[in-house]
């Protein structure tokens, strides 16, 4: 089903060819409203290019531009911008064929890749913390998205299973570990004896060794070490899965570095046979010297002491990704310190031939209420499976005030949809670099920019459709004609225009400023517009305008991974 805009675009490249023009400038949604629902500033573009006067080029345009099916006459304004108003019967039509639409009007790119999503990323025999919802949530917004629009999408969380770190864990696990403390709680336990262990050693040069030692034999496949460290990852797991059974994420596959561990002297071979690695100083580098910011700043790949690291890991990745899963897209969902990493990795799998599509996502941080890196009190980093309980009971508290009467499994289950909802949106609901500050208050409110905002205007919809007394049905048309009917008619058809655009730059924010318009145009029509008291034909047509509304919400809001309750 092609949108208002496509059409536009469609038509205003006849135009301009018509002209004998170029092709130029876009047609966006227009940014005052009181102007129209649609501009283009091609007029602007092309007089810039060739020295014209603006207002005279476009027009040139629109004498050749024929809108009549969905436009009133284009209208030139300001500098030179075309602005167009859609027919009040244009929209109606949409809004009758989006209603049978299962997909709301969003059709499935024509040329599908296959793609590997590397997000989330936590590291065994450490806590998950709250830092990690940033590259979590996005990450899985993206593969919904992407799937919705047709991608193959592969979810891979790249866990951090292997290094150094190993040898303080197995050198504590055999001397100081509290078996009972480690049945109760697993990660914390295994977080003590570490760093219990780390602090003995930097005392002591003979623990120090030991530990190295223990690290040596995991590396040379010693059954003991192998299994202590089996059994860490296998707990860290189940802690990651409370998680993201919480967050209702799942993956498709969970590759650590530790399955990458046989292909890693290959690859450091085929790199230096293939002349795209040295040896420095003892060490296998791979150099850009030509690459301003790169130039000083090698990819070692094997150690001076013949030991590989993560920059060998993710280089097999890459081959693994690629020749393994035949992927043609690979984005990576980190943080933005790891920039500069990842532009070394995608640089030296572009020099050894692939023709993939290398993208790392980057994100910014989520600051405390003193705007600096979110911390606990003792200074450590807050536990995400705390943040996620204190998200639910916040939410059970205001369920509990404001609708009492619901039974207790009710109870649970909104807290969960609406706490853990909140948590993503305060996030996704942001430009992805942007740092934001934390605040349970603000991401719960029921006002302003939050998840349960628009929960609360998509449950109110499902409280109109269950008072109807009936089955919905979709009527065959639909007519408007009070403005707020208009307005949410109109925004209701740009969901399909908005949705594409996420992946242009990886920003969910764009989608879900776009509910929250959408969520403000619903309440307008809702004061303006009586729903179920109307006379026909406005009712059906008001009830179809809600119901079609409701779905967009909930549509919306699962593509960012938030649900939605029937009742708050």
């Amino acid at each position: 089903m092609e949108t208002f805009q496509s059409q536009l675009r469609r038509k205003l490249s006849a135009a301009l060819e018509a002209a004998d023009l170029p092709t130029a400038g876009e047609v966006s949604v227009a940014a005052d409203p009181r102007f129209g629902d649609y501009q283009t500033n091609a007029a602007l573009v092309i007089a810039k290019q060739h020295g014209e006067n603006p207002r005279a080029v476009a027009d040139r345009i629109t004498k050749e531009l024929d809108v009549s099916d969905i436009s009133e006459p284009p209208i030139t304004a300001g500098v030179g911008f075309i602005n167009f108003t859609l027919k009040r019967a244009a929209v109606e039509k949409k809004i009758a064929e989006l209603l049978i639409d299962e997909r709301l009007g969003v059709e499935k790119i024509s040329q599908p890749k296959r793609i590997v999503i590397d997000f989330g990323s936590p590291n065994v025999a450490k806590p998950m913390h709250v830092g990690h919802i940033r590259s979590t949530v996005l990450g899985d917004a993206l593969a919904r998205i992407a799937e919705f629009l047709g991608h193959e999408v592969i979810r891979d969380n790249h866990i951090g299973d292997w290094g150094t770190q190993f040898g303080m864990v197995i050198w504590g696990w055999k001397n100081l570990l509290d078996r009972e403390a480690l049945t109760r709680e697993p990660i914390a336990e295994l977080v003590r004896i570490y760093k219990e262990t780390n602090e003995r050693a930097n005392k002591d040069q003979n623990v120090r060794d030991a530990a190295r030692a223990e690290l040596v034999k995991l590396q040379a496949g010693d059954p003991e070490n192998f299994s202590i460290w089996q059994q860490t990852v296998d707990l860290s797991k189940q802690e990651f899965e409370r998680a993201y059974a919480l967050l209702d994420i799942h993956y498709d596959i969970q590759r650590g570095e530790s399955f990458y561990n046989d292909r890693l002297p290959e690859v450091v071979d085929r790199l230096l046979k293939g002349g795209l690695a040295e040896i420095s100083e003892g060490a296998v580098c791979v150099f850009f010297r030509e690459i301003p910011d790169l130039k000083d700043k090698p990819a070692i790949i094997r150690k001076r002491d013949g030991g590989f690291n993560y920059t060998t890991s993710d280089i097999a990745t890459v081959d693994y990704r690629i020749k393994d899963l035949g992927a043609d897209t690979i984005w990576i969902v980190t943080g933005a310190p790891q920039q500069l990493h990842f532009k070394e990795i995608f640089e030296i799998a572009r020099r050894e031939g692939y023709r993939a599509d290398f993208r790392h996502i980057t994100n910014g941080n989520i600051l405390g209420e003193d705007r600096k890196l979110m911390k606990t009190r003792s200074g450590e980093n807050v536990p995400l499976l705390d943040v996620l309980d204190e998200a639910i009971e916040r939410a059970h508290k205001a369920i509990e005030e404001k609708n009492p009467d619901l039974s207790h499994s009710e109870k649970n289950t909104i807290a969960k949809i609406i706490g853990i909802g909140a948590l993503k949106y305060a996030d996704l609901s942001q430009y992805r670099m942007t740092d934001y500050v934390f605040s349970f208050n603000r991401m719960l409110s029921l006002q302003g920019n939050t998840a349960p905002y628009l929960q609360n205007a998509y449950v109110r919809i499902r409280s109109i459709m269950r008072r109807m007394g009936q089955e919905f049905s979709p009527p065959a048309t639909v007519r408007l004609t009070e403005p707020a009917e208009i307005q949410l008619a109109k925004k209701v058809c740009q969901f399909a225009e908005i949705v594409p655009q996420v992946l242009n730059d990886f920003r969910p924010n764009i989608l879900a400023n776009y509910l929250f318009e959408l969520a403000n145009s619903f309440h307008s029509f809702y004061e303006a517009c009586p729903v179920l008291k109307a006379e026909e034909p406005s009712r059906s047509s008001r009830l179809a305008l809600s119901n079609l509304t409701g779905r967009v919400l909930e549509r919306g809001l699962k593509l960012l991974g938030i649900d939605v309750p029937e009742k708050m």
